[in-house]
């Protein structure tokens, strides 16, 4: 049976990082690369981190069925997910990853409610900023709002099966691993304590209150005016 990953966090906190080397070490891991009709950014190429397409092209995928999953993003862009590489996993017999927003997640919850979710959360609004304008991608103003729809994302943190604060690198790969393989071990009705344990720290019921100086640094900042 094919185990299905749900991965969601707000545009700058590591995700794509965190995806990239857990695909070097977790093997049979399908990954589900997304449709998007946004323009590609810096060094990003086709059918690598995305399958950049037209409006005209994705808007005919949606009418012909092809996405598990799909959502606007910023009123501006569609991304989605299509169904063909949930198809593929289950005939080659692997698990398949997604990397998908908080909207696309619901969507595939509803189909797919065996789904293990995990949102990458930030360690604080300030450190999620200093990496967005490290990027060098983004204007000031699309910065704002990419903050604003990163507090917005975050509320919905009590959905997820697993939170995983990505404030180092090493620690956060490795607590990945642990979740994807201990989900994998009890399904097949195996059981290794110890990595069983590394993934029960992120559970959701584990990590309330590790998260709420988290939620605080942006609750403070919207109460602000977003300075």
């Amino acid at each position: 049976m094919t185990n299905v990953f749900i991965i969601s966090a707000p545009s700058g906190s590591g995700k794509s990082t965190l995806v990239g080397r857990i695909r070097e070490t977790v093997l049979n891991l399908e990954f589900s690369i997304s449709y998007t009709t946004r323009k590609p950014r810096g060094a990003e190429q086709n059918g690598r981190e995305y399958f950049f397409i037209s409006r005209q092209e994705f808007e005919a995928m949606i009418r012909n069925g092809e996405f598990l999953e799909y959502a606007r993003v910023f009123e501006t862009d569609y991304y989605g997910t299509a169904r063909r590489f949930l198809q593929k996993a289950e005939d080659e017999g692997s698990d398949l990853l997604l990397d998908i927003d908080v909207q696309g997640a619901e969507q595939i919850k509803r189909k797919l409610p065996n789904a293990v979710s995990i949102f990458i959360m930030p360690p604080n609004r300030s450190e999620l900023e200093r990496r967005l304008r490290e990027r060098s991608q983004d204007s000031a103003e699309v910065i704002q709002r990419r903050l604003e729809t990163a507090r917005r994302e975050i509320e919905n943190y009590e959905k997820y099966d697993y939170i995983l604060v990505n404030d180092r690198l090493s620690d956060s790969v490795k607590a990945l691993e642990a979740i994807l393989l201990s989900e994998r071990q009890k399904r097949s009705g195996q059981r290794d304590s110890e990595l069983l344990a590394r993934a029960e720290i992120c559970r959701l019921d584990q990590s309330r209150e590790r998260l709420q100086p988290i939620l605080q640094s942006f609750q403070e900042t919207a109460a602000g005016g977003g300075k």
